[in-house]
């Protein structure tokens, strides 16, 4: 209902929900199931469909339970032995074609929160962009707790999104495995022990995490943040302006839940008054 309401789908004739079943020869067939529904759509109705799959990892889970009970030697972490298979036929299917296309959406569950077990890494093998949620991001309050160093995607490429664009998204990501990395250091000896442009490197890269927070609309009743709408220019400004220095006078805070980079500055102005 919220899905309908908030994209404005007012005609739900072209939707359809494929649920899964207790037994997992039924939960091993119904990702399939679902993608033959879609498929339906794009060859004989000629749509662009948009395929949600919650949660792919039932798929996996549902294929390796059949085979172990069809007897089969488990591969790595007790997979089944066909798990690379079982994945390429179902996502390979997930295709454009010249009459429609099928767009999926999928949700992963991480066993572990180990990005290199076999079950999302081999499914991350076959998506065009991946992002991941961190438990340690939201402990930290940060939401949506996305994590840009783990979270990839295969249009990040000057040709597509532009120089700058390229530039100040890789530049984000290298002051964050820096700050990643002094962590260790941070923990033992203290900040006191750092170098003078390490201390900068950590100070940038934590109003980098702030600001990377979103107060989302759809999330105000969670975060009791009034919802904003940034302009791709203007965060891709924020975010290259924090690199540049032209901050480093703001306190971090200044750049938690906040829209454009502006408002952290009147943030900052704010805590100021307060504080006087």
């Amino acid at each position: 209902h919220e899905m309908i309401e908030s994209i404005n789908l007012k005609d739900t004739t072209s939707k359809a929900l494929v649920y899964g079943m207790n037994e997992p020869p039924g939960r091993a067939r119904v990702a399939l199931t679902g993608l033959t529904v879609a498929e339906y759509f794009r060859d004989q109705e000629g749509q662009d469909v948009l395929l949600f799959i919650d949660n792919i990892f039932r798929f996996t889970q549902a294929g390796s339970e059949v085979s172990a009970l069809l007897g089969r030697i488990p591969s790595a972490v007790g997979y089944q032995p066909t798990l690379a298979t079982d994945m390429g036929t179902m996502q390979e299917r997930i295709t454009t074609t010249k009459k429609g296309s099928i767009t999926s959406v999928q949700a992963i569950y991480v066993p572990a929160d180990d990005l290199t077990d076999p079950a999302p890494a081999t499914t991350f093998a076959h998506l065009d962009a991946t992002t991941v949620l961190s438990r340690a991001i939201a402990e930290l309050g940060i939401y949506p707790a996305v994590d840009p160093l783990d979270s990839t995607s295969r249009i990040m490429d000057p040709n597509i999104v532009g120089q700058e664009h390229y530039d100040v998204a890789r530049g984000v990501q290298k002051i964050l495995q820096d700050y990643k990395s002094l962590q260790d250091i941070i923990a033992i000896l203290g900040m006191d022990e750092l170098s003078e442009e390490d201390k900068l490197t950590v100070a940038r890269a934590r109003k980098i995490q702030r600001f990377l927070s979103q107060p989302f609309q759809v999330a105000e009743v969670f975060t009791g943040h009034l919802g904003k709408l940034v302009p791709l220019k203007e965060t891709i400004k924020g975010f290259k302006q924090i690199l540049q220095g032209e901050y480093d006078n703001l306190p971090e805070q200044s750049f938690y839940m906040v829209g454009p980079i502006e408002e952290a500055m009147a943030k900052a102005e704010k805590l100021a008054e307060e504080h006087s």
